[in-house]
């Protein structure tokens, strides 16, 4: 079922907030609306998306790509996105994010095998100056975890694990 047909208030909501001629501006809440049960935009929303806003699918593609709150994969029910831009490297992210893979046994990319924690590494999360920092992403949000450490990060998995 497309987007439109799916979501049709939604959409006309979202819509509505543009001039017909700047249709395009409304990608961004649209692709957090594809995205909303799932937690990733799969093909045939971008398809639609790129239809609805007049532009073509690998410029929804390319912004899906671009910012680290949209997702073209499915995931594990949270994905922990560790900041490794430079400032965050000078403060440890580099070894934070490896000693995490090797406690969580996966690598940057993968889920655990639980389903639980999708590891990723994305750029600038504006905390630089709490690294070692990441955000989770699941169903109770955004959180940012900042000024993190391997048993801190394992202690909040855990918690994750029993609902809290």
């Amino acid at each position: 079922m497309s987007l439109e047909k799916k979501y049709s208030k939604e959409v006309k909501q979202i819509l509505a907030k543009y001039p017909p001629e700047h249709k395009r501006s409304a990608v961004m809440p649209l692709l957090y609306l594809a995205q909303r049960e799932e937690g990733f935009v799969n093909k045939e929303a971008m398809q639609d998306i790129a239809q609805i806003v007049g532009i073509t699918e690998t410029e929804v593609a390319s912004i899906i790509g671009f910012y680290s709150l949209y997702h073209d994969k499915k995931a594990g029910k949270y994905r922990m996105q560790v900041c490794t831009d430079l400032p965050c490297a000078l403060r440890g992210a580099d070894e934070f994010l490896n000693n995490l893979c090797g406690n969580l046994g996966i690598k940057v990319g993968e889920t655990t095998e639980d389903g639980l924690v999708t590891l990723e590494a994305v750029m600038c999360l504006a905390s630089c100056d709490r690294a070692p920092m990441f955000q989770t992403q699941g169903p109770d949000g955004i959180k940012y975890h900042d000024y993190m450490t391997v048993d801190r990060t394992m202690e909040l998995i855990e918690a994750l694990k029993g609902g809290k």
